[in-house]
């Protein structure tokens, strides 16, 4: 089972760099989508139901319009999706959960913490309801998959320039302490898992002094499970060479 989770940075911008023709092309069992930006009322049928592609779509929004929004699509049919049953995360349309037969998909938009850490706070009680959320379905005996931006570059080697930026949001301490908490409690992070200590690897550039070209980039973009799920996972990678957004796309293999 191909699934990539990809910041898109608006779906309806995505579009218009060829967004579906890609999907296409590329075919995944499923997708998830981070800042969509969007409503589906918004939408043409096209993004609810792309045209001669067998995908069903499942979203989540936020009240104000052009912000935040996840969304799933999905070759499977999941026996339920649902939202994180937080309002003050789900009136953001932060998470999607999708239950499928082995594991729950979770598709998830983390808060940016914001210059000088005024969203902080928020994120850090959304990091603790993900946590207790992930844990909740474990302790049922199954298994999750959590995808999408973190909004964190979890250690020095997950960006470019960690001495410039100790200071700015996305590698403040409390949120990267909140990453080793999250590993520490029993799960994985699928791409340091096959890539350890290697560095270069990113997944977010600035639009500003062609970073991408120059690689200067942070790795915030995380396909994690619970260490139980691990012997299902194939591979896990990065697609820098996928453009149309300032994120790339990550990739999960899984073997079910």
């Amino acid at each position: 089972m191909q699934i990539i989770s990809w910041n898109v940075n608006g779906i309806r911008s995505i579009e218009k760099k060829g967004f579906f023709d890609w999907l296409a092309k590329e075919n995944p069992d499923i997708i998830c989508l981070n800042e969509t930006k969007a409503h589906p009322g918004q939408l043409s049928s096209q993004f609810i139901k792309p045209e001669k592609l067998s995908y069903s779509s499942f979203w989540a929004s936020a009240k104000k319009k052009g912000y935040s929004g996840v969304a799933i699509y999905s070759k499977i049919q999941p026996e339920n999706v649902r939202f994180l049953g937080k309002g003050e995360f789900d009136d953001e349309g932060r998470v999607l959960a999708a239950d499928y037969k082995d594991f729950t998909l979770i598709a998830a938009y983390f808060p940016n913490s914001q210059d000088e850490g005024k969203r902080l706070d928020y994120k850090l009680a959304f990091n603790e309801a993900m946590l207790k959320f992930c844990n909740s379905i474990v302790k049922k005996g199954r298994h999750f998959l959590l995808c999408g931006d973190y909004n964190v570059a979890h250690t020095p080697i997950d960006l470019a320039r960690p001495k410039a930026n100790e200071k700015n949001a996305g590698y403040l301490p409390e949120e990267r302490a909140w990453m080793d908490k999250f590993l520490t409690a029993g799960n994985v992070d699928t791409f340091r898992h096959f890539h350890p200590g290697e560095t270069g690897h990113y997944t977010w550039w600035s639009y500003m002094g062609q970073s991408r070209a120059k690689n200067i980039g942070w790795r915030i973009d995380y396909t994690c499970i619970d260490k139980g799920f691990l012997p299902r996972v194939k591979s896990s990678v990065i697609r820098p060479e996928v453009e149309g957004s300032d994120h790339c796309p990550v990739e999960i293999e899984l073997k079910l």
